[in-house]
């Protein structure tokens, strides 16, 4: 443990995260994250997103919703309209990529969970097109279910496997990049969605690391998978609940990966202040973060958030599976104090920090967190 425990770092002077972006500012946002690739407008083209954004007239959940889904339709229907496969699965990812944004941050409005959706049926007939198909399961989970997206490579008898998940906004659809990279080093993939997001059976609470235990069960009963321990990569927010299982179950995970998530700082009440309108970030976190939560108002989300704390748990001493602790060094979304904080208890960790802001997003940062975790369940495959 540090002598002395990290805190946050000095608050920011940017005007810009004092307040909720006006629509000229996301439309500028939007463009500029086109450009270079950056979630969430990295499932689009320039001249895509450039057309919608030209026609939006308001960030409001009607105007927002109708704009994007009207373009996805068009895409799902230019998917049925050909018998090309490479380009109808090209087509329905495009729409996918549309329903996504019709559907962000969260559906708080019935005409984003509509186009939530639409953009899960885009994404399943897309991914039955992929050279390594998307395979929809579920398994159940108190009462209800947990779904998931299974894929595996072809030619190996008995692959690793790794699990994943996103944050408050990228769910399960939006792990098809990082599975790709998995998927080429032989090993398995299983997305899900975070608690409290996508079809989660359960809001993010505490103890919601539970509905991670059916899913791990599942792997490890299949005769043709080499899962008795797994890979977990938790991207953004999802980063906390890998932190989270990489202590409750360690002898169950051959490595875990906490990409952007928080793990103590991020929950107190002086971040939650200072987090409200960061860089990273286009719109309505607060609004995502209560839904997540399962939450009404500010202060029953600052009361909820704070029960999060591994520290406050008494988790973070405790032994813990090995673990990747990685951000961009200048995350005003999550703090880097926790990546500190972790460091400084419990059995020692490995860290990657990269330049930029939350996730510290360069062509190096997700193939430098697949490699390691392929790493990490190939030498639970060879032992």
């Amino acid at each position: 443990m540090f002598d002395q425990e990290p805190s946050l770092p000095p608050r920011t002077s940017d005007p810009s995260q004092e307040r909720p972006r006006t629509l000229e500012e996301a439309k500028a946002w939007m463009l500029d994250r086109t450009r270079r690739r950056i979630h969430p407008m990295n499932n689009l083209s320039v001249d895509d997103t450039a057309r919608v954004v030209e026609t939006l007239d308001g960030l409001d959940p009607v105007r927002w919703a109708a704009s994007w889904r009207s373009a996805g339709e068009d895409a799902w229907k230019a998917a049925e309209d050909t018998q090309d496969l490479e380009a109808r699965r090209a087509a329905f990812l495009r729409a996918q990529g549309f329903f996504f944004l019709g559907r962000f941050p969260c559906p708080n409005h019935p005409d984003k969970l509509t186009s939530a959706t639409r953009e899960r049926e885009a994404y399943l007939a897309a991914g039955a097109l992929f050279d390594n198909p998307v395979a929809r399961i579920s398994v159940p989970f108190e009462g209800s279910e947990v779904v998931f997206l299974y894929r595996r490579p072809a030619g190996i008898e008995r692959p690793p496997v790794i699990m994943m998940w996103g944050g408050v906004d990228a769910w399960k659809e939006q792990m098809t990049a990082a599975s790709d990279l998995a998927l080429a080093q032989g090993v398995a993939t299983i997305a899900l969605d975070g608690p409290g997001t996508g079809e989660s059976p359960v809001k993010g609470t505490p103890e919601a690391d539970r509905q991670f235990l059916p899913v791990m069960d599942w792997a490890a009963a299949q005769t043709d998978l080499a899962a008795s321990k797994v890979g977990l990569l938790g991207r953004s927010f999802g980063g906390y609940w890998a932190t989270k299982l990489a202590h409750v179950v360690p002898d169950r995970i051959a490595g875990a990966v906490n990409w952007g998530g928080g793990a103590h700082f991020m929950f107190q009440r002086e971040w939650i202040e200072r987090s409200r309108h960061p860089d990273s970030y286009l719109m309505e976190l607060v609004e995502t973060r209560m839904r997540m939560l399962g939450v009404e108002d500010e202060e029953g989300y600052a009361e909820a958030f704070a029960r999060l704390s591994l520290l406050d748990q008494g988790l973070l001493d405790q032994r813990c599976a090995p673990m990747l602790l990685t951000n961009g060094r200048g995350d005003t979304q999550c703090p880097v104090a926790d990546i500190d904080l972790l460091v400084g208890h419990g059995t020692p960790k490995a860290v990657r920090m990269f330049p930029g802001g939350h996730m510290g997003i360069t062509p190096q940062t997700m193939p430098t967190i697949i490699d390691w975790l392929v790493e990490r369940v190939n030498m639970e495959t060879r032992a």
